[in-house]
Parts: structure tokens; sequence; C-alpha cells
């Protein structure tokens, strides 16, 4: 993206101001993750059984020669998965957005693996008829600090809205507090120029779900309820980045068997 350029840290996605390059703020989806995630815990053991049971044969050799690289094939199953699935979404999304832009699309250029997908965006196109007012751009909060990057804003039955795309399994909740997040913007920066319109005034927002067997468009609820608590994770994100550090110092008074290292060693 031409308009503002983006750094990993932690693991987490970081905006730079392209007006001043020492101003980073977290990506909305970095916000969101702080929202617990207890299921994936279950999700990356199943992952893990999946691929002992489905592989036996090459997991029980690979545990004769190398138990530790059988551990290591074993325990990042789940993000195998995960990148296979991200890889995959991140293409249909170059497409989706190619498309939108009104660009002709060969079939015989595609990957068989994105040919369903294409063909159902091209049915929400034709069906639903949206007009595109923005697309693939970045919203800035300058109070909150965050940014992000929608997908799509849309005048879609005369309502403007804003979309994303979805190729995951199921849509899941969170992705109110994103929207949210996209709606209630300061601020569009344009990837083309760099320069910032404000935000329009949206009616509210929706996911457009594109799977191998078939599409939906399904409208989502992210209202100033919605953002408020979008704004508590962005504080917890800051919290769990920053406020944490040095909040537990060290003991002011001590007693009993409790020894360091080095009173151990003078003793």
């Amino acid at each position: 993206m031409a308009g503002v350029s983006t750094i990993k840290r932690s693991g987490n996605r970081f905006y730079v101001d392209p007006n001043d390059g020492t101003i980073k703020v977290p990506g909305v989806t970095s916000v969101v993750g702080q929202l617990p995630k207890d299921f994936l815990t279950f999700w990356a053991a199943k992952e893990a059984a999946e691929a002992a049971v489905n592989n036996w044969d090459i997991v029980s050799k690979l545990c004769e020669r190398d138990p530790k690289g059988a551990i290591d094939y074993l325990k990042n199953a789940h993000r195998r998965k995960s990148k296979e699935a991200s890889d995959l979404g991140s293409a249909c999304h170059d497409v989706f957005e190619r498309l939108a832009r009104g660009e002709v699309i060969s079939d015989r250029s595609l990957h068989i693996d994105l040919k369903p997908f294409v063909r159902h965006f091209r049915e929400f196109l034709d069906e639903v008829q949206p007009e595109f007012v923005y697309l693939e751009e970045t919203v800035w909060h300058d109070t909150l600090g965050a940014a992000g990057s929608f997908d799509a804003i849309a005048r879609v039955d005369g309502d403007l809205v804003v979309l994303d795309w979805k190729t995951s399994k199921s849509v899941y909740d969170s992705v109110a507090l994103q929207l949210s997040a996209y709606r209630y913007a300061d601020r569009i920066i344009l990837a083309e120029t760099g320069e910032s319109v404000p935000m329009p005034e949206l009616a509210g927002g929706a996911v457009l779900h594109v799977r191998p067997e078939g599409w939906s468009f399904v409208p989502v609820a992210c209202g100033p309820e919605v953002f408020e608590t979008f704004k508590a994770l962005r504080a917890v994100f800051q919290w769990e980045t920053e406020g944490k550090r040095g909040v537990v110092g060290k003991p002011i008074a001590q007693g009993g068997e409790r020894q360091t290292g080095t009173a151990r060693r003078a003793a």
C-alpha cells in the first residue's frame, strides 16, 4: 500500500503515519486480537492429534530417527493449517478487489482453488449490485490511536456501508468490533496519494462470506455500543504491550528460607 506502511512487532501489526514516521499505532485486527480465544487451545490440540493419526507412518518413523523433529512437526500442525487458510484468503482478497474495480479476469489465469470463490464473488456483484465508493483503503483514529484497512465502502440499496470479505469457515462475532472500528474512524488515508479525507457517515456494516460451496451477504451490527467495546480492547492492548511493564517491583523486604543464588553461593 503506497499511502500507509505497516510494521510487525511481537506478532502485532502497527501502521506508520505517512505524515510523521515516528507515530505508529496498532492495527484494528491486532486490537481485536485481545479478545480471549480459549477455543484455539482445543483447536490446536485437535490439529496436532489429527496430524499424528493421519500421518502415523511418517510420524512413527520420525519418532525413531528424530524425536525432537517429530514433536516440532506435530506441535506446528495448527500453524500449517492456519497458514494455508491465510494464504488462500489473501489470494481471494486480491482477486476480489480487482473484480470490484472492474478488471476482467480470465478463469484460465486462476489457480483451481480460487475458481469457486471467484465464481461466487461474481454472483454477488451481479445479484447485489454494490456501488463501490472506496476499495482497500486505510482508516485512522487520531485520538484513539489505531488504524486499519477495510475491504470496501459501498452503496447497497441506497445505504452507504462498510464491507468485509471473509473466506473463513464461519463469520465470527468479532467482525462486529472490526467493522465498528472502521465505521467510526476519523479519516481515510488514500493509498494512491496519501491524502486524508473525512470518514463518511455510514449506515452500518456487512460481511460478504464466500466459501467454495456458496456465498452469503450478512448484515453486522457495528454501532456505537460495539465501538465502545473496541475502545476497551484498545486499552487492553496498551496494557499488554506497554502498561504492565514494571508494575511488579523488586521486593523491599523478605524473610524465611527464600535466598538468592548469590546468597546460596556465599553460604
